[in-house]
């Protein structure tokens, strides 16, 4: 498997394949999911995780990601339920 090169617009040291994107596409997603949600209920937990997820999406690894997003989506899940 051939290294990643990197792209002149990103910052130094940070690689895009296929993973990231995906994992990008995959949780951006969600966050986008989590932001209709908090709209329709009005919802301030679930507002905070979506666009915390988004921001996420766009300046995190592939793992980092995952593991974010995971801890967001329990995050609001135990904090909405004490609302």
């Amino acid at each position: 498997m051939e290294a990643p090169t990197e792209t002149p617009l990103l910052p130094p040291g940070f690689h895009v394949d296929s993973s990231t994107l995906f994992a990008s596409l995959i949780w951006g997603s969600i966050g986008a999911g989590y932001l209709i949600y908090a709209k329709k209920q009005r919802s301030g937990p679930a507002f905070a995780g979506g666009i915390t997820m988004i921001v996420i999406s766009y300046f995190c690894s592939t793992l980092w990601m995952s593991i974010f997003s995971v801890a967001i989506m329990a995050g609001v899940y135990f904090w909405s339920r004490h609302e």
